[in-house]
């Protein structure tokens, strides 16, 4: 017996000296493991040298705490998760989970303080002990470093997705949104953006909100091709000094200097982002006598660039059954009228840039047609299976659709709006007399990226009808579209920034219960996961015994 003892304490001493080994070397030697199909615990390397970054401490408050329906505790746990990691890699990074409703007596008060900060929150239907209810949430968290903070969004509602698609999505993009808002805070030097001016683009209010999310990661410009209209060659220079250039709703043609200078800011590897208007047609133009006005084709002199990189704008417009209505004066106040020429393109998640990405909203849309030169191109943006071109000249007319539309006539849709260029360009003016001699003349160009869309109104999206959203929601559609986050994405894709648009492609799959088999299957499903463990549960004592028995019955 005494020998029995002896063992047993050795087996003791031994188990218990193990385990204050591996914690010591535990204290020295950190590594955590990913046992998870889709990997969703491994931060990308982008992600990981960000985080190396941070030299500061770093506070990120999340507002996502209390009591949820399954599909949310799983988006609160995955959050936790991920900071968890986060911080295992910085310790100057710290969180932690804040329930903005817990105080009952000053609940509504935290409410419109977060409401107008910019937190706004999410309805959710709650089961609670057999009684539903429309509890608020939350689905924010802030970081804070010094005097900057940054909102971070947690919740992806995109239009058409069931609550657990989005809470899938949620998840996917919960990495990237953590590594977008320590971006904004940390980074120090940023890429440069040309705004170009000159050739009547839209009015800085309409593009205010757009380009101040690009102001967080980028340095804006505004470059006039007028400034030095007579040494062309230092205006090329000039514009070589920037990273991109934004062309946003040209209303003037371009004179063939001007061409020739965005042609070579091409060639040597100058990133851009068209956002063109092939046709004249505007919502004021219908405020007449005959709410009627006549579309027709804008001439901008660039057909031939666009032509040798490998697209061409057409001169249409794209009517389009999933479309947003456009306000009407009556006297019972304001009344949606069916607009055909606002459709809201549903994103096919092709792409970084277009991953997750909420409805886009467009305005008197073009269509694009891509041609066969060796460039890599990407459709980012489409309307939908039904939809149509209409050729212009073309009358519109603010009513014309209120009687209804043949839906046979509709059946040509899937047409390319927005596509992304990829490769080595060949220059417009290759074996072509050059407006003026260039030195530095590129015929054919570096390694680029070039985005093209058929809308220069794509960045006109805080406004509906000339008229402010409020809160950013359409009143008609109740939406809030993703305008800001893929013109953001696309810029980010264009120069490369950190890695953050790959982390966008990060997939995770979370695996929810399907309802109908559950309801369908009650009883079964009930035996598997309740019965069943009890019955195994009861066979390992009976054998437990049953050994015990057999071991001291001599």
């Amino acid at each position: 017996m005494k020998i029995n003892t002896k063992k047993n304490l050795l087996s003791f001493l031994s188990l218990f000296g193990i385990i204050v080994a591996i914690n010591i070397l535990g204290h020295f030697y950190f590594k955590r493991f990913d046992l998870t199909d889709d990997k969703r615990y491994t931060l990308s390397d982008s992600t990981i040298e960000l985080l190396k970054s941070i030299d500061e401490p770093l506070f990120i408050d999340v507002f996502l705490d209390g009591k949820f329906p399954p599909e949310f505790k799983r988006l609160q746990n995955e959050t936790k998760q991920l900071l968890e990691e986060f911080s295992s890699h910085n310790s100057n990074l710290m969180f932690q989970f804040t329930n903005p409703l817990e105080d009952e007596n000053n609940a509504q008060q935290y409410i419109a303080e977060l409401t107008n900060l910019g937190f706004l929150p999410t309805n959710i239907n709650s089961t609670q002990k057999g009684k539903k209810e429309i509890i608020q949430i939350f689905p924010w968290a802030i970081a804070n470093q010094g005097e900057k903070s940054v909102r971070v969004p947690l919740l992806v509602n995109n239009f058409g997705n069931t609550p657990a698609e989005n809470i899938n999505s949620s998840v996917q993009l919960l990495e990237f949104a953590f590594a977008d808002a320590l971006t904004k805070i940390t980074k120090k030097e940023k890429k440069k953006i040309a705004i170009l001016k000159g050739n009547g683009q839209m009015a800085d209010k309409y593009q205010a909100d757009c380009l101040l999310n690009l102001k967080e990661y980028y340095q804006l410009g505004e470059f006039n091709f007028d400034s030095l209209q007579d040494n062309p060659n230092k205006v090329l220079e000039n514009l070589k000094r920037f990273d991109a250039t934004l062309i946003i709703k040209p209303t003037e043609a371009f004179s063939d200097n001007e061409k020739y200078i965005l042609d070579q800011y091409i060639m040597n590897g100058g990133k851009s982002m068209w956002l063109m208007d092939k046709v004249i047609a505007d919502i004021d133009s219908l405020q007449n006598k005959n709410n009627a006005s006549l579309a027709f084709p804008r001439e901008l002199n660039v057909d031939d660039l666009f032509f040798k990189y490998g697209v061409r704008i057409n001169y249409n417009l794209v009517q389009d059954l999933l479309s947003t209505p456009i306000t009407a004066q009556s006297e019972q106040g304001d009344v949606p009228i069916d607009w055909l020429y606002s459709p809201i393109i549903k994103s096919e998640n092709n792409h970084a840039i277009n991953n997750n990405i909420n409805l886009v909203k467009l305005e008197f849309t073009n269509t694009i047609d891509t041609l066969k030169n060796g460039i890599k191109k990407t459709i980012l943006l489409k309307s939908s299976p039904q939809s149509k071109a209409i050729g212009t000249p073309l009358e519109i007319n603010l009513y014309e659709f209120m009687e209804g539309v043949d839906e046979q006539d509709f059946t040509k849709g899937n047409l390319p709006l927005g596509v992304l260029l990829e490769g080595s360009f060949t220059s417009a003016f290759k074996n072509r007399v050059r407006p003026f001699s260039d030195p530095t003349h590129l015929e054919s160009g570096k390694d680029n990226k070039m985005i093209v869309i058929a809308d220069g109104d794509i960045i006109n999206y805080s406004y509906v009808n000339k008229k402010p959203l409020l809160g950013g929601i359409d009143q008609w559609t109740q939406q809030v579209y993703g305008n800001k986050e893929f013109l953001l994405n696309a810029m980010n894709y264009l120069l490369d920034d950190n890695g953050l648009i790959n982390i966008r492609n990060k997939e995770v799959k979370l695996a929810f219960l399907d309802k109908e088999k559950v309801n369908q299957d009650y009883h079964s499903i009930q035996l598997l996961t309740v019965g069943l463990p009890l019955i195994l549960l009861l066979l390992f004592a009976l054998a437990f015994i049953f050994w015990r028995k057999k071991t001291y019955a001599r």
